[in-house]
């Protein structure tokens, strides 16, 4: 099985024209140049390494499927599709979704997710397809399912059935814990807070709140969804108007809490989990985490792949590593 890591356009093709199954990332110049094959795609210029973090043009990043796959198939998702993957799921395996970042669909997803039929069934994983982040609001994320075509407006999955005797475990990496600071409620859903909502149980506005309380916004709020720390990331906070924007949904009747500092990222991605790379077929890390952690050069143990504007487990996360890994089952 190929090692995952950056291939130039002619290795990538090469990999495609042998009929090997991929997960495939990379600037939207370089995936339109490919040829059709079994493989799915989301636009993405950085990347975690063998050589440490760093943005690349010239190269695609390579997650190579096929020692573990028996089968796979390949759909293209409207917004109103997704709601029904779980049907789709495979027998034993997983799915991986890739989402264009800024889309209806990423929004209708991250909002609407934890509702589809069926969806814990089985393991769902991906990212949101990115940009630079001087290229917001110029250039649009694209994602690719099996061809050149770019697609702007749908998500794509890749269906994945296992060798037999194989088992797929979905994991995140967070970085943070909720800290001790007050308790926050919200009374609706969304990707952005305006009105009130409840701090230390009494009504108060989040975006007054950060500004008095001189919170570090590059903090997410954390809150426990049966047992895992899920994280929210703040995008902006508007003084004038007491808005504060998300880069992922908030629910309503969840306490939140600002998460603690963390002193050193690198070492907390790599004290977090289980690094070996055995059986490890997939990760990916939050672009927030690359920006604020300064990973450019950095290593976080085994756990290589495309830096995202999200990153999936069933949900949409933010500032996190999700990560797959295949095991052997008796």
């Amino acid at each position: 099985m190929t090692k995952n890591g950056l291939y130039s356009v002619a290795e990538a093709t090469a990999l495609i024209a042998s009929g090997k199954i991929l997960l495939l990332a990379g600037d939207e110049a370089l995936l339109t140049q490919l040829p059709a094959g079994n493989w799915i795609g989301g636009t993405a210029v950085s990347f975690m390494t063998g050589e440490g973090g760093m943005t690349n043009y010239d190269r695609v990043f390579v997650h190579d499927l096929t020692g573990i796959a028996r089968s796979a198939r390949i759909k293209r998702y409207t917004a109103d599709d997704l709601a029904h993957i779980g049907a789709d799921y495979p027998a034993s395996g997983f799915s991986v979704v890739i989402v264009p970042g800024g889309s209806d669909v990423h929004r209708r997803f991250a909002k609407e997710v934890q509702n589809y039929e069926g969806v814990f069934n089985s393991p769902l994983l991906g990212w949101i397809a990115a940009v630079d982040v001087a290229a917001i609001g110029k250039r649009e994320p694209k994602v690719f399912a099996g061809s050149p075509t770019p697609i702007t407006g749908d998500a794509v999955v890749i269906h994945v059935e296992l060798q037999p005797g194989k088992m797929a475990v979905l994991d995140i990496i967070n970085p943070f814990r909720p800290g001790n600071g007050d308790t926050i409620v919200f009374d609706s859903e969304g990707f952005s807070a305006t009105g009130e909502c409840r701090i230390a149980d009494q009504p108060a506005n989040l975006a007054r709140y950060i500004r008095d309380n001189a919170i570090d916004t590059k903090l997410p709020l954390i809150a426990d969804y049966n047992g895992a720390h899920i994280n929210v990331s703040i995008q902006s906070v508007d003084d004038a108007t007491g808005t504060v924007r998300f880069y992922a949904p908030i629910f309503p009747g969840i306490a939140y809490r600002f998460a603690e500092p963390v002193v050193d990222y690198v070492e907390a991605f790599e004290n977090a989990g289980n690094t070996g790379a055995d059986g490890l077929a997939f990760s990916c890390n939050c672009i927030l985490n690359y920006m604020y952690a300064e990973l450019e050069g950095e290593m976080t143990g085994n756990f290589d792949g495309p830096v995202t504007f999200g990153e999936i487990a069933y949900m949409v996360l933010n500032q996190t590593v999700v990560y797959l890994k295949i095991i052997d089952i008796a």
